[in-house]
């Protein structure tokens, strides 16, 4: 164990933040504390470390351990370089270095029982410096600095010069280089690029040490932790596995309290009844028991309601006209700012129906792109063309258009006068405003606030196309998940650009990747993007830090090929994962005829009648033999997907 949360409560005035948390972390365990906005994932953080104090409950660290914490916001005051603050983060190392250095030094002018006790402890001081990887330390601050996204020419800038950003990432890189017992790090990739994230999902995966991450990247916390802390309660609920397992866990989770709560409603209903009935005899003997039984009553430990889950919220997009099959195609596009070249002969396709994300480093131009579409930029040179009958909603996170004296609910009643009080409700519930938020002006917003009423209103629009520039900012999770559940469902096309990996990973169905040769397609979602790029680096001896770049000339004679290979490839997967679905629609629907079959034969009167009863039983056993067959179908299918 190498920390212990026990009976933790906070608040703030009078609104509870967190309650009775008790958990305990493991060494070398790696931990997600998720949660929506306000449930108080980062200041469970600022409390563990001591920068907040708790209201009651204690937390204790494993004797002689050691952490390191990275917060939200930094603003490191230091007169150096960015090469010297990380640099100075193990005064240990260094201060044994010298000193190995000193002795190396004295051994040249000392002899005899001097000279081997001096090499006694040059030897001892020597296997210790090995033991704290001391001979590698110098390239571990160079190799984290890099990997956060700094170039050698960056080392030397003084950290004064930095943006607020960039301090936090050298923060990040100091905490790194200290190697402490257990990390605790709130919102690590908020300024970091693709790279940047992978270097440091690859970093933490391979971290010997304990991992508390508070993270809002759904992918990043796929990939480096193996325990999620659910703090959407006020209490900490424990799940095993990774951010995708624990949501499957919560549903079903969520679940069973539903099924425990309603259970101990009836029994607490029918004790209080029995109790209300033996004090209405009343009698001395009958007075005692009702007694006796409201005791045992006010001792049970009673199961809170859980939060309802409202299934209303839920997105329902639909194109008012359906486009032609040519949705958009562009041809040799170039675009330059202040005479440098963003990008340069970016040709690509879009489909009806498809659902194409758009990624690529920072910079690169992918907004730019989508703004050239919607005539927000004019091209440098090059071609747009919009396919017949296509209706395009744009989300570009810069919102005009707004009537600044309405309030939220006025904005969409006036945008769908169609729409009644309830439906208006659950859109802006979906994006966050919830209760009397509705009600806020809009020149209240904020610029987080005003890109969430705008993507509301697009969703409502009607549009047979949809682009969106970064659709989950200022999203919570629950959010992000009836965004996704809407655009899988939506008849339409869309194309976005995106860094929000789990969200690209659940809703594209074709990626294109801007570099600075052009275009890299590939038919997939993210996972299929990530294996087919490292097979490329695979197939051509690149390590992992060299860019795919460096393979373009030596790929463009095979490209024709590679994309028909991969067209055949997400035939094969796209039939096979219509070939699951509707197995599993089958097993749903047979699995309901049999918890009804199984409900009738519950019921007194058709247990009196035999016929009945043979009849039911021939029925369940036929829908038993077809799961049966349908099961093992189910599992043949995974097993070839896998």
């Amino acid at each position: 164990m190498i920390l212990s949360v026990s009976d933790l409560t906070k608040s703030f005035g009078d609104k509870v933040v967190f309650k009775g948390l008790s958990f305990q972390i493991r060494e070398h365990e790696h931990v997600a504390i998720v949660g929506n906005n306000g449930c108080g994932k980062s200041t469970l953080l600022k409390v563990i470390v001591g920068e907040e104090p708790a209201d009651s409950g204690s937390v204790v660290f494993a004797k002689d351990s050691t952490y390191g914490y990275l917060a939200q916001y930094q603003d490191a005051d230091y007169p150096g370089t960015i090469y010297e603050y990380v640099y100075h983060a193990r005064e240990d190392i260094l201060a044994m270095e010298e000193s190995l250095r000193k002795m190396e030094s004295d051994m040249k002018t000392v002899s005899g029982d001097e000279l081997t006790k001096l090499m006694d402890s040059y030897q001892k001081q020597s296997h210790a410096y090995m033991l704290m990887d001391g001979d590698s330390y110098v390239s571990r601050v160079g190799g984290t600095l890099k990997g956060l996204g700094f170039t050698e020419d960056d080392f030397s800038k003084k950290m004064s010069e930095l943006s607020g950003g960039q301090k936090t990432r050298v923060a990040l890189s100091k905490l790194l280089v200290t190697n402490p017992d257990l990390l605790l790090l709130d919102e690590p990739i908020n300024h970091l690029d693709l790279h940047s994230i992978e270097w440091l999902e690859n970093f933490l995966v391979n971290y010997s040490g304990a991992v508390i991450i508070v993270a809002h990247d759904r992918y990043f916390l796929d990939r480096t932790v193996t325990r999620c802390i659910d703090l959407s309660e006020e209490k900490a609920h424990d799940y095993n596995g990774n951010y995708s397992a624990f949501m499957q866990q919560k549903d079903l989770f969520v679940l069973t309290r539903e099924r425990e709560y309603e259970k101990q409603q009836k029994k607490i209903e029918h004790e209080e009844k029995v109790i209300e009935k033996l004090q209405s005899f009343n009698r001395e003997k009958s007075i005692r028991r009702a007694e006796s039984r409201k005791k045992v009553l006010d001792k049970i430990d009673r199961i809170e309601k859980p939060k309802e889950i409202d299934t209303s919220m839920k997105l329902s997009l639909s194109p008012l006209s359906t486009s032609g099959k040519d949705v958009l195609t562009v041809e040799n596009l170039t675009k330059s700012f202040d005479g440098r070249e963003i990008f340069k002969d970016v040709s690509f396709e879009i489909k009806r129906g498809e659902k194409v994300a758009l990624i690529g480093d920072n910079g690169i131009g992918k907004s730019t792109i989508l703004k050239i579409i919607n005539n927000v930029f004019p091209a440098d040179s090059g071609k747009i063309k919009i396919g017949t009958g296509v209706t395009i909603g744009y989300y570009d996170q810069e919102q005009h258009g707004f009537n600044e004296d309405n309030t939220l609910f006025d904005e969409m009643q006036d945008a769908y006068p169609s729409l009644n009080n309830t439906r208006v409700r659950n859109v802006l519930a979906a994006f966050l405003f919830r209760d009397d938020e509705v009600y806020k002006q809009i020149r209240d917003l904020s610029g987080g606030e005003r890109g969430r009423i705008s993507l509301a209103k697009l969703m409502l629009s009607g549009s047979n196309f949809l682009i969106l520039d970064e659709p989950t900012n200022h999203l919570d999770m629950d959010s992000k998940e009836i965004l996704e559940h809407a655009l899988n469902n939506y008849d339409g096309t869309v194309l976005y650009v995106s860094h929000d990996r789990y969200f690209v990973n659940q809703t594209a169905d074709r990626i294109l990747e801007l570099k600075a040769d052009g275009i890299h397609e590939y038919l997939g979602n993210y996972d299929y993007y990530l294996q087919k790029r490292d097979d490329i680096k695979t197939d051509y001896g690149l390590s992992s830090d060299q860019k795919i770049e460096e393979t373009a000339e030596n790929t463009q004679a095979g490209s024709a090929l590679d994309w028909k290979k991969q067209k055949e490839e997400a035939r094969a997967r796209q039939k096979q994962e219509r070939e699951i679905k509707s197995v599993e629609d089958k097993i749903e629907e047979l699995e309901s005829k049999k918890a009804e079959i199984n409900g009738q034969f519950e019921d007194p009167e058709i247990a009196k009648n035999s016929a009945k009863l043979n009849d039911l039983t021939e029925q369940l056993n036929a829908i038993e033999e077809e799961l049966k067959k349908l099961y093992h179908r189910w599992e043949r299918l995974l097993g070839d997907d896998e």
